[in-house]
């Protein structure tokens, strides 16, 4: 597989797509999970919970959310994390998502939102979830290239660590959705620990037909 460094047109019109994707779902329902094309708060939560696996909530630490969104993950820590002091940072491509995340969340301490395809800034942790699943009408090949950019961006920016998901294959003859993308575990396990080098904790079995991957410096 190779690695991409690119940020050249190939890479800037999946951005450009994807931006666009994402803002049309915001603008059709709003500051909700289908606003980020998820089905509901409870799966959205659920898929928060193996993520956040990987900070440690004993002390304050650095956030970079990437494919931030509404800033749902906000809300989420509030509930369940409001212990512990994230300086929390969102990055999404799609302008009208940011617009949306300011609205609710602007007045929040220790919270920036910014538009781009990257974190301007080095965090203890970053966060990206479903960010890879909707790759829309991009070949496969191109699809690989975007993940392992961004899989090395999150590695370069992340002192302690990244955790990002993956939907899993479906069982053989099954028909899925169009223009979704679903990796064996494999595949994106061996290139964060062969090209990047680092540790990676696979978890599964929590209810949904993907996976999610922590990512840490070896």
């Amino acid at each position: 597989m190779q690695a991409a460094h690119e940020v050249g047109p190939r890479l800037a019109a999946i951005h450009v797509a994807i931006a666009r994707y994402y803002t049309d779902t915001v603008q059709a329902h709003g500051a909700t999970p289908y606003g980020v094309d998820w089905t509901c708060v409870p799966t959205q939560e659920l898929r928060f919970v193996q993520l956040l696996k990987l900070c440690d909530f004993t002390a304050p630490f650095s956030l970079n959310d990437l494919g931030c969104g509404y800033g749902a993950l906000l809300a989420f820590l509030a509930k369940r994390h409001q212990g512990t002091k994230v300086d929390y940072l969102g990055v999404d491509l799609s302008s009208a998502m940011i617009a949306q995340a300011c609205d609710l969340w602007g007045k929040r301490r220790r919270t920036e939102f910014v538009v781009g395809h990257a974190s301007p800034r080095s965090a203890d942790y970053s966060l990206a979830s479903g960010i890879f699943n909707v790759k829309l009408d991009q070949s496969t090949a191109r699809w690989t290239r975007f993940i392992a950019a961004t899989l090395e961006h999150l590695h370069a920016t992340s002192r302690r660590g990244f955790a990002v998901n993956f939907l899993a294959p479906l069982p053989r003859g099954t028909t899925g959705i169009a223009g979704l993308y679903r990796p064996p575990p494999g595949v994106w396990r061996r290139y964060c620990e062969k090209a990047l080098g680092a540790k990676v904790e696979l978890i599964t079995g929590y209810g949904m037909r993907e996976y999610t991957l922590l990512v840490r410096p070896a």
